[in-house]
Parts: structure tokens; C-alpha cells; sequence
């Protein structure tokens, strides 16, 4: 195993430069109630709700040299699958040390296999996919984030990915990664993202008949009111208000 490069941290950090967060909705309130079922104390909090802004040219660390090579590979990738950078990420996030690389999701599959292939590269492991919904990010609702660990190199890059709410199909990196075969399932059965080519798309945490993904931020709190030595407790957001 090389020596890892450290990425440049706290002032070194500040060359990444940041076009600003990007701002996709407002929060209001706690746990998204409304009239009198708010019992937290936080029914009159309003926050913005952003994400992290593209940054520019250098990164610093070693995350210069993933960009440039990734670039390269995918260059390489015989006709006429082959494609350009600009053409398969959207943006790149550096934040708290840490690089997140936006690909358009009918790239996916090509960036992975560089980022597994290609010597210099060499992410061998995906530690899984998580879902992630943003209702107010319109047309980019649902977000997949991919974990990458390169073992030779000992370096590490995020992947993330969106699709919307009314087409919620990412490609499966089953066969490239097989250890997300049972990843992509749970985000399936939590978040409802359909990944296709995966070779058995079921539930795994919900029973089969369950209606709805529970980690949606559209689904209802609370669900199924809870028993309690004896007393039954009602959903966060059918409580009633002490305030």
C-alpha cells in the first residue's frame, strides 16, 4: 500500500474555493407539523435549507489528481461510449475535507468502472449506497450517495446521484460493486429509487405489502402509533399542544 496523500486541510482548504450554497427550500417549524400538533417547542423555527456549492480548480490534496485522472479514463473508453468529463459530472463538492463528485445518472455506470479500472484510480470498494430525498429540490428529489475506498491508494471520493420523484431510475452497480446488492434494496424498500439491471429489486426491511417508503421525507410521522406500558401513544404529529 502507497502512503496516503492527505488532503490539505483547515487554511489549505480555502484554495478549493466555493461558488456559495446553492438554496432549495425553507424549513419551517419541527418535524413539518402544522397547527396545534407541534409539541417540541420549535414551531416558529425558519431555516434555509441549502447545499454546498460547486468549488473550483485546484482542490488540493490528491483530489486534483482523481479529477484530471477519471477525466482521462473516461476519454479512453472505446467508441462510441466514450465520454467527456464535462459530460458525466455536474459539479464537484469539496467540503470538510472531503470530495463529492455529481454525476448525471445515465453516466454512472461508465465513471464507476474508470474509478474501479483505471491503475491510477483504483476504487476497488463501494461501502454501499444511501438515499437521500430532497422534496424541494424540484426535479432532483431523490439523491443516491455512493461511498467510494480505494485500497491501493488509500484514498477516498463520494459519488452522488439524482433522479426525480416522477422518473426514480438510477442504474445498479451490482455487477461493479457487488457488495451493493443488498445496499440498493434497502434504498429501494426506504427511499423508492428504482435501480435498474438489479437482478432481484424487493423489499428487505418492509414487509412486501408495506405502502410507501418510511425514510421519504414526504411520508407521514410516526406511522403506526406506538404501545407503551399500557398507553397508547400517538404519532408526533397528531399529539396535542401544551403551548
Amino acid at each position: 500500500m502507497t502512503d496516503p496523500e492527505v488532503p490539505k486541510t483547515a487554511g489549505d482548504m480555502s484554495r478549493a474555493e466555493q461558488t456559495g450554497p446553492e438554496q432549495i427550500g425553507v424549513r419551517k417549524g419541527l418535524f413539518g407539523v402544522h397547527g396545534s400538533g407541534d409539541t417540541s417547542g420549535y414551531g416558529g423555527l425558519v431555516q434555509a435549507v441549502t447545499l454546498p456549492g460547486s468549488s473550483t480548480r485546484p482542490y488540493g490534496g490528491y483530489f486534483d489528481e482523481i479529477a484530471d485522472e477519471l477525466a482521462a479514463g473516461l476519454t479512453e473508453i472505446p467508441q462510441p461510449h466514450n465520454l467527456s468529463y464535462d459530460d458525466a459530472v455536474e459539479k464537484v463538492v469539496i467540503f470538510r475535507d472531503e470530495m463529492t463528485m455529481h454525476i448525471r445518472r445515465e453516466h454512472l455506470r461508465p465513471v464507476a468502472l474508470t474509478l474501479r479500472n483505471r491503475d491510477s484510480l483504483r476504487f476497488e470498494l463501494c461501502l454501499g449506497v444511501n438515499g437521500v430525498h430532497y422534496p424541494d429540490d424540484h426535479g432532483r428529489e431523490l439523491h443516491a450517495v455512493y461511498p467510494l475506498a480505494s485500497i491501493t491508494h488509500n484514498r477516498r471520493v463520494r459519488l452522488e446521484v439524482a433522479a426525480p420523484d416522477a422518473d426514480p431510475h438510477i442504474p445498479s452497480l451490482t455487477d461493479i460493486y457487488p457488495t451493493n446488492d443488498w445496499h440498493e434494496r434497502e434504498t429501494y424498500d426506504f427511499f423508492g429509487i428504482v435501480f435498474d439491471g438489479h437482478r432481484s429489486l424487493t423489499r428487505i426491511e418492509m414487509p412486501d405489502d408495506w405502502q410507501g417508503h418510511p425514510q421519504r421525507k414526504d411520508y407521514p410521522l410516526g406511522g403506526v402509533p406506538v404501545e407503551y406500558k399500557g398507553t397508547r401513544i400517538a404519532p408526533p404529529d397528531q399529539r396535542r399542544s401544551y403551548n
